[in-house]
């Protein structure tokens, strides 16, 4: 993990600094605790990011909303406007387009990295086509079986050119499927995956499985985040 200029929670110091002059932005020392695999496709750099210029924002007392600090966060990265939202959200264009998502639950999950890389510049040059179909509407009821089925009909248009490039991916949606997950998808440009369980206790279990068969992934249950 880079500790200088190149790691995103110290751009994001930066470009709020810029923005906000040097006479309003004093000195600070951040400390970063990573609880996730670096560069693993699941946003935790640009999540560092967001909390960075949230934090930041409020310590020197800036007169900036959310909307600027989506203006800076999306010089650093796409999905940065959704990261300083921290809510459920359908994100378009390039990320910049957002739209909430009241009364989505919170999901049962259980996130696995192999460990192995994926290079984001490199799936996207294998991608087959550029022109896929938008998402399709989300269904008027929203729960764990109607999500899961709403799922089944989207798709990771990265996936599968991932799964070609690193045979590892394809493994860990594969353990995944044999610990019982009702749906399993890789997020982002790989190489973490995750898996839908109906119930936090049923994937802390799955969780211990896979961590059993695979000693050397990262393996992590968790929770998706409530809409207000």
């Amino acid at each position: 993990m880079p500790l200088d200029g190149d790691n995103l929670a110290v751009k994001a110091r930066e470009a709020l600094r810029r923005e906000a002059g040097a006479r309003q932005a004093s000195s600070v020392a951040i400390r970063l605790e990573k609880n996730l695999p670096i560069a693993s496709g699941v946003g935790g750099g640009s999540s560092d990011a967001a909390a960075a210029l949230n934090g930041l924002a409020h310590l020197w007392k800036l007169d900036i909303d959310q909307a600027g600090l989506a203006r800076i966060g999306l010089t650093l990265g796409a999905d940065l406007p959704m990261c300083l939202k921290a809510k459920p959200l359908i994100a378009r264009g390039i990320g910049d387009e957002l739209s909430p998502l009241p009364g989505f639950p919170a999901l049962a999950l259980v996130l696995v990295n192999p460990g192995a890389a994926v290079s984001t510049p490199d799936v996207f040059k294998a991608l087959s086509r550029r022109d896929n179909e938008a998402l399709p509407p989300l269904p008027g009821r929203l729960d764990f079986h109607t999500i899961r089925n709403w799922l089944e009909t989207t798709r990771n248009d990265l996936e599968p050119a991932a799964c070609a490039i690193q045979p590892a991916v394809g493994e860990t949606l594969k353990a995944l499927k044999k610990a019982g997950a009702a749906f399993t998808r890789m997020s982002g440009s790989g190489a973490t995956c995750f898996g839908l369980f109906e119930t936090g206790n049923v994937a802390k279990r799955a969780a211990i499985e896979i961590r059993g068969r695979h000693p050397g992934w990262f393996v992590a249950a968790t929770r998706s985040m409530e809409a207000d």
